[in-house]
């Protein structure tokens, strides 16, 4: 199984954004070194929770202080940013860090209704035409001449670099046969709502088409994960993002707690029970457990690629669930 990495640059309490940037930067190196085939980038706006707003930011500095894993993003939110904007950087990129790139991009907004209005200088945003922006952005970055007159006057600069692989995000079986269509890979979030299907990645597999991003298909699917040496110290470091998703689900937006601090969270029976459901978008145990439900996931399902998002509240912590599992799966 490929084993991957997304950071979404948590910033847990104690920390500032700049540590949550530095702390992205050190697991890139670590998932370099240990085998991780690529790491991506999530993009958040809005929020004090998550350093990531720049994504493609991050990755131009990880990607120049690694040497082989594959770097992108997971994903740019294409309503805040032109065709022409997207081609132009992810081409750049790929020129500084050819074969290693991967245009990875969503739907979604990545923010709140202000942080949206705002990304868009207070103009509605386009929301019905995501697949013809990826069209567009697919084709400047082949050289081509995009269908949309609006692009057809002008070119994506860089020109003739290699190009990078392109995903789109999802976890419906629309977005499943889109990325096929465009010869794109699919990348499944299992970790959103845990509606993971075969039928999803049949469909995904049946419209596949290949491209000059991709010659087949390719699914990655993301699992939020905690593991340590003991379920027992997993279960520990996973309480505040338990406690934190249960707020989420609720409306409430409150920081990350400590691990300490977790234990001691007033929680009622309707909250653990909803905790506990809560365990198949969060994965807990040591490692080995872990790892076994990953394997037999991959089973199950027939994707390629598991791709892990892990917040801990030590950075300590975090880099360890990534040793552990790596000792299991590669």
């Amino acid at each position: 199984m490929k084993l991957s990495i997304l950071d979404q640059a948590p910033i847990t309490k104690g920390n500032k954004a700049v540590d949550a940037l530095k702390n992205a930067e050190e697991l890139a190196v670590l998932g370099d070194e240990l085998g991780y085939h690529r790491m991506w980038m999530a993009e958040h706006h809005g929020t004090k929770d998550y350093a990531s707003s720049a994504p493609e930011i991050t990755a131009a500095h990880i990607a120049a202080k690694t040497k082989r894993i594959r770097i992108g993003t997971g994903g740019v939110m294409m309503m805040h940013y032109s065709p022409l904007k997207l081609a132009e950087v992810f081409k750049t990129l790929s020129a500084f860090s050819p074969g290693r790139i991967d245009f990875g991009v969503g739907r979604a907004p990545g923010g709140d209704n202000y942080s949206i209005y705002a990304l868009s200088e207070g103009r509605q945003p386009m929301l019905d035409n995501m697949y013809e922006k990826m069209d567009t952005a697919l084709q400047l970055m082949k050289d081509e001449i995009p269908e949309d007159r609006l692009y057809s006057r002008t070119i994506a600069t860089p020109s003739e670099v290699i190009l990078p692989e392109a995903w789109l995000l999802g976890s419906t079986g629309n977005s499943a046969i889109q990325a096929g269509r465009r010869g794109a890979g699919y990348s499944f979030a299992q970790f959103f709502n845990g509606e993971m299907s075969n039928e999803i990645f049949a469909a995904y597999k049946n419209s596949f088409q290949p491209s000059a991003f991709m010659k087949k298909p390719n699914i990655t699917v993301s699992y939020m994960v905690t593991v340590a040496e003991t379920r027992e110290e997993a279960e520990f470091e996973a309480m505040p993002q338990d406690i934190w998703r249960l707020n989420f689900m609720r409306g409430r937006q409150v920081p990350f707690l400590t691990p300490e601090e977790a234990q001691d969270y007033p929680l009622t029976e309707m909250d653990r029970m909803t905790i506990m459901d809560n365990r198949k978008l969060h994965l807990v145990g040591n490692a080995k457990e872990v790892s076994a439900f990953l394997k037999d996931q991959q089973e199950k399902y027939q994707f390629d690629e598991a791709m892990i998002v892990s917040i801990p509240h030590s950075q300590k912590q975090r880099l360890n669930v990534y040793r552990l599992l790596a000792e299991e799966l590669l």
